[in-house]
């Protein structure tokens, strides 16, 4: 496995994301940091009107806030990969910020850049 090595801010939201999806039971969690510093965590919505990837959640969360932009992303799925709508939502506010990819312990397999 990947070893990819992380500041503490960029720990804080593989954990805030780990969080979210314990605690709602959610298949997908993710929290993004914005150019202020502060953090915002989600899961996957999937109702009958509409669905979003924890990582779209997330990104609507800070984008609703006021938020201007991003430092960083991360998601903490067990399946493999990016969501290209996850990476289309991030990238749709910062264009070059990290997105981590985290299984459920919190070990950063993928990082896009």
């Amino acid at each position: 496995m990947p070893d990819h090595e992380l500041g503490a801010e960029d720990e804080k939201i593989v954990l805030l994301a780990r969080s979210a999806r314990a605690r709602n039971g959610a298949n997908e969690g993710a929290a993004v940091r914005d150019t202020d510093g502060r953090t915002y965590s989600a899961t996957t919505i999937d109702l009958p009107s509409f669905q979003l990837t924890a990582l779209q959640a997330a990104v609507a969360a800070a984008v609703s806030s006021g938020a201007e932009g991003l430092e960083a992303a991360a998601v903490v799925s067990p399946e493999p990969g990016f969501r290209e709508q996850s990476v289309h939502a991030v990238r749709d506010v910062s264009a070059n910020v990290p997105i981590f990819r985290a299984d459920p312990s919190g070990t950063v397999l993928e990082v896009l850049r």
